[in-house]
């Protein structure tokens, strides 16, 4: 007979991520007697003690280590047969999961989100964003279903489908106040290197992060995304490369100086990508919706400062 549980793994993953009994309880909405009770029962069938209790944190003990560890898999298998089962009966997904890159505004999917609740089947959806190889690793890693404007060629290795949707033209700008404003020649790897570079964190956990054009040695300010780093360097904090749609606006209003580099960064062209092989009303739903011609703009005016572009240009006409 079967020791292990699917129930009793869900609340040893949990204790292990929450820090503590109460913590894992409040998340599987259990009451704390309940969770001792799984785990002192676990550790009684197998033999083993699974956490070191001290007060009220625990740890995994190395045993517990190595439950966790292939448990988590039987967990993850658990949770796509499910999602097969139940997608099978009705066609559609019970969860869906959309990535956007962190260069875009999750509020640029606001009308398709409305869209897509007056039409779906009780398919729960999340909007999830990454950044950078986050993006395409998420995607690979089955953290989503369907990534909206991820950067640049995908990982080799295949595994899925991806469709170009557009491209960003890049701008080097500053703050009128910072010292590289004030320079009037082309800037190079001498002036860069001894100022702050303000860059975006790839949220990559096991593929290689992506560094653009950083020097060794070189201070940098990391953030969390594009709208961040657009109002770190418009507080003069440092410099970088910003979407073109970014950087107009405030070149126009006196709020970043554009300045010329000896090595600009090309365009970049974002994808719409999806895993191969895999179907389901809520996919196909959203694969069909975002090929459509304006995606890409729609994307681009939510970036940081573009709106206000889009208002200059209009006021210009």
């Amino acid at each position: 007979m079967l020791r292990l549980s699917l129930e009793a793994l869900q609340i040893v993953d949990a204790i292990d991520r929450r820090g503590s009994f109460s913590a894992a309880g409040k998340e599987l909405h259990r009451v704390p007697s309940t969770i001792s009770y799984t785990v002192g029962k676990l550790e009684d069938d197998l033999g083993v003690q699974v956490f070191e209790r001290n007060g009220p944190r625990v740890e995994l003990t190395r045993a517990g280590r190595e439950l966790l560890k292939e448990g988590r898999y039987l967990l993850k298998a658990a949770q796509d047969l499910e999602h097969r089962v139940r997608r099978v009966a009705s066609g559609w997904e019970t969860e869906l999961a959309v990535g956007i890159d962190s260069m875009f505004s999750a509020s640029a999917f606001e009308p398709d989100v409305r869209a897509f609740y007056e039409v779906a089947q009780q398919t729960r959806l999340r909007i999830v964003q990454e950044a950078l190889s986050g993006t395409w690793e998420a995607l690979l890693d089955r953290r989503v279903d369907l990534i909206v404007g991820a950067p640049g060629d995908g990982p080799a290795g295949g595994g899925y489908v991806s469709q170009p949707i557009g491209s960003v033209k890049w701008v080097f700008a500053v703050a009128p106040g910072h010292p590289l404003a004030a320079v009037d020649r082309p800037l190079g790897r001498t002036e860069l290197q001894h100022h702050r570079a303000i860059v975006v964190a790839d949220s990559a956990r096991r593929m290689p992060p992506r560094t653009v054009g950083l020097l060794l040695g070189q201070d940098t300010l990391t953030v969390s995304s594009m709208a961040a780093k657009y109002q770190y360097q418009l507080a003069g904090l440092g410099f970088g490369f910003l979407p073109e749609q970014c950087a107009r606006a405030a070149i126009a209003a006196g709020l970043l100086v554009e300045k010329e580099v000896e090595e600009p960064k090309p365009d970049e062209t974002f994808y719409l990508a999806w895993r191969s092989g895999e179907t389901g009303a809520g996919l196909d739903w959203w694969i069909k919706r975002m090929r459509r011609d304006d995606i890409f703009d729609c994307l681009c005016q939510h970036l940081p400062g573009a709106q206000t572009l889009a208002d200059a240009q209009e006021n210009d006409k």
